[in-house]
């Protein structure tokens, strides 16, 4: 099998509103110079209609502003059409923010208030003060997990603070909802102190059944992860690197069970080694990947190479050893097309833009590629956390990362890399996959 798979889109949406004569072939006119200017058509929908005229929105996926510009510039010589108003769907989806809290209970009588408030709420106080364990019970607690960031590394943007991160902790918050009815609550931390970041977290963890840290730097994010799980009795997890680590495992297990390639003895190489980078390598190693290779710019990153068993070399002698190539550099066009070895399995991960694009990929050699936007953790947390918080994990363990990317590539279809996203399926797979994995390392010990 030869293939790549990139799904890579225009980088703005807008939704373009007109007023266009009520005639025929007016709306054909629009769709063909809209299509003659590149610009990607979606749905197009009525808004209103006259007696005359009828206004329509068309969505389009536009490369950026100057193209916008363009498209707009097209439509004014365009007789019986006007622009209305252009619409960024982004900013209108993001208003007032993505999630709330709501009430689970109805109000509205007074006795409800007595049940709910006082004073029937101090029965449930004494119980649970007599019994801490009832709290699972009788509050919300069991069911939300804390979205913890400190702004530092928020997608492919880098260090823009933690208030900027706070539509990316809503839109976990609402997979977190949708995908598997956890409530979780976004928490920005204006720090970029380990120990301040510790302390803080420990202080609020009685409100949370588990906390996941997301999008916070390496190397701090190492020191955060493993000071709090010291610390607390609940799971914890670095989304970046462990979510990560898990659907690039189970698109692994996938992409070389189609190629005939035995993961456990084939020479894996990881460019990058940052927080995802080495969450990658971690996992590898406890799956069995013997032969691991790694170079980062960094050499503490290298250090923390070495001392799980990785070897550390150069990119040229990376990708002239490596079987198996994951890229999360953030650099576009890092691996040039020379460096490509015939036969390879290449994830040229960083967004928006790839270290190699697939398709260049594959014409130079490589039996396998595809690029960061298949590659999504959120195939992987919502499960990950649904299971841990059911079993009343304490924490995450390899086996549960490993059986989380068993179940991944398991619900893998066809000729697709990974599973979709918005199939709970999945989710429910995989948060299953993980209680077993729980379950079952608990009898062992």
């Amino acid at each position: 099998m030869v293939a790549s798979i990139s799904t890579r889109e225009a980088k703005i949406l807008r939704i373009i509103r007109v007023r266009v004569t009520d005639k025929p072939g007016f709306l054909g006119r629009i769709a063909t110079l809209l299509g003659e200017l590149d610009a990607n058509i979606g749905e197009i929908t009525i808004v209103s209609q006259g007696h005359d005229f009828i206004i329509r929105e068309f969505n389009v996926q536009l490369d950026d502003d100057t193209h916008l510009s363009c498209i707009l510039e097209g439509l004014k010589v365009l007789e019986g059409v006007q622009v209305e108003a252009v619409i960024d769907p982004v900013q209108h989806v993001h208003e007032g923010g993505k999630i709330e809290m709501r009430s689970r209970v109805k109000l509205d009588s007074v006795a409800e208030m007595h049940r709910i408030y006082t004073p029937g709420v101090a029965q449930i106080c004494r119980l649970i003060e007599k019994e801490p364990q009832a709290s699972k019970v009788y509050t919300s607690i069991a069911n939300t997990v804390a979205v913890v960031t400190n702004g530092t590394a928020i997608l492919g943007l880098g260090n823009i603070g933690a208030v900027a991160g706070m539509p990316v902790m809503e839109g976990k918050s609402v997979l977190y909802q949708q995908l598997v009815g956890i409530s979780a609550v976004p928490i920005l931390l204006n720090s970029t102190d380990v120990d301040v970041i510790v302390n803080t977290v420990a202080e609020i963890a009685p409100t949370f059944a588990a906390i996941h840290l997301e999008d916070i730097a390496a190397p701090e994010c190492f020191a955060i992860e493993e000071q709090l799980q010291k610390r607390l009795n609940i799971p914890v997890l670095h989304d970046d690197q462990h979510a990560t680590a898990v659907v690039v495992l189970g698109a692994l297990m996938t992409v070389t069970q189609r190629t005939g390639i035995d993961l456990s003895t084939a020479k894996v190489g990881v460019i990058g080694l940052g927080a995802a980078g080495f969450g990658i390598v971690h996992l590898l190693k406890a799956y069995g990947v013997s032969e691991i290779y790694g170079c980062d710019l960094k050499k503490e990153a290298m250090e923390r190479l070495k001392n799980v068993g990785g070897k550390g070399v150069d990119l040229a002698q990376l990708m002239k050893e490596a079987d198996v190539v994951v890229a999360t550099t953030g650099v576009p066009g890092l691996i040039k097309a020379d460096m490509v070895r015939k036969g390879q399995v290449i994830l040229a991960l960083s967004n928006p833009d790839p270290e190699i694009d697939p398709e260049l990929a594959i014409k130079c050699g490589a039996e396998f590629a595809a690029d960061g936007r298949t590659i999504n953790n959120a195939l992987a947390f919502p499960g990950l956390f649904r299971g841990a918080m059911k079993i009343g994990a304490t924490h995450f363990t390899d086996g549960m990362k490993i059986a989380a990317a068993h179940a991944i590539a398991g619900q893998t279809k066809l000729d697709s890399l990974v599973p979709s996203i918005l199939d709970k399926e999945v989710h429910q797979a995989v948060a299953e996959a993980v209680t077993h994995a729980w379950l079952d390392e608990k009898q062992a010990r």
